[in-house]
């Protein structure tokens, strides 16, 4: 019973510090920074910290080109591309808004795992992708009372969980050649890492450490931190609960998200943001398999998709 009680305790803890990320990309681009420079230096964090945890953990960095096909493809479907849509709609969107949609990853995930024949088709599961389109309507609704013209980037936003729930798909049908999570994780951000700075620099993106850091920075860190810490204990709660019970972070994030997004940024929700989000966990339960094999996390929290 204890035991227990602990891992709902440590489950709890992982759900509130994804959810923190969401304001904290919300005040990563209060003043103007674009998502590549953004990209570059989460990347860094992570690798920093992840880094430091697989070395810990007695793992060696596995660069082969072996691998290189497996670290592309999550850090292209992981991290760069669809936290280039993230940043750009977190501009725009309120970071409750942003929290609701980011847990569409499960609903994306089942259309795609059937379309590559990693699962079957199942009544149950796609009354959770209707539920998950119902709550998105409830969002571009005009009821909802977002700012003018949030429509399309709610819909900008979207793109983010449908990259995440490829990534998540591809890795199950390509495996991840014999790498824990933790080694693909570190070995996708280095790759990230080379692709996002000259993108950056190119574009005039590029952000000057040597400027100073002020608030917007220090949430970026803060940010990227909370990603990387939670995700370690994240792998953590896989190997001792299963992926199912771990699984279950993606409520706690997606209410903790819109929690954090009041207290933090002072926002205020109309009745169907609340009603959205409730169908949108509702469409989360019922898409939810009942042996999860969950791999490689979202940005904000773990990919609950397939399997």
């Amino acid at each position: 019973m204890r035991s227990q009680i602990w891992l709902y305790g440590v489950l709890l803890a992982m759900g509130f510090g994804w959810g923190l990320t969401i304001p904290m990309a919300k005040i990563a681009v209060s003043t103007g920074y674009q998502p590549m420079g953004l990209i570059f230096w989460q990347l860094a964090v992570v690798v920093v910290l992840l880094g430091a945890v697989t070395l810990l953990r007695g793992r060696r960095l596995r660069l082969d080109w072996q691998y290189m096909r497996l670290f592309v493809m999550v850090a292209l479907f992981g991290a760069v591309l669809p936290d280039i849509f993230y940043y750009l709609s977190a501009i725009y969107l309120p970071g409750g808004v942003m929290a609701i949609t980011t847990s569409t990853v499960a609903m994306f995930s089942l259309p795609i795992a059937i379309a590559l024949g990693n699962e079957r088709f199942e009544a149950r599961r796609l009354f959770g992708v209707v539920f998950g389109m119902l709550g998105v309507v409830m969002l571009v609704s005009p009821n909802a009372s977002l700012p003018e013209g949030s429509a399309i980037f709610v819909l900008l936003a979207l793109c983010a969980p449908a990259l995440y729930a490829t990534e998540g798909n591809l890795v199950m049908k390509w495996g991840t050649q014999g790498l824990d999570p933790m080694q693909v994780i570190f070995g996708a951000s280095l790759v990230g890492l080379v692709i996002s700075a000259p993108i950056a620099v190119a574009t005039g993106q590029w952000i000057n450490p040597l400027k100073g850091v002020g608030l917007p920075e220090a949430a970026l860190v803060a940010g990227a931190s909370l990603h990387a810490l939670v995700y370690a204990c994240y792998v953590w709660m896989v190997g001792r609960a299963g992926s199912v019970f771990s699984a279950q972070t993606s409520y706690v994030v997606t209410t903790f998200g819109v929690l954090s997004s009041m207290v933090i940024l002072n926002e205020v929700y109309s009745i169907w943001v609340w009603l959205a989000l409730v169908v949108m966990i509702m469409g989360m339960v019922l898409v939810q398999p009942r042996a999860a094999r969950v791999l490689v996390p979202g940005r904000a929290f773990g990919d609950t998709g397939s399997g």
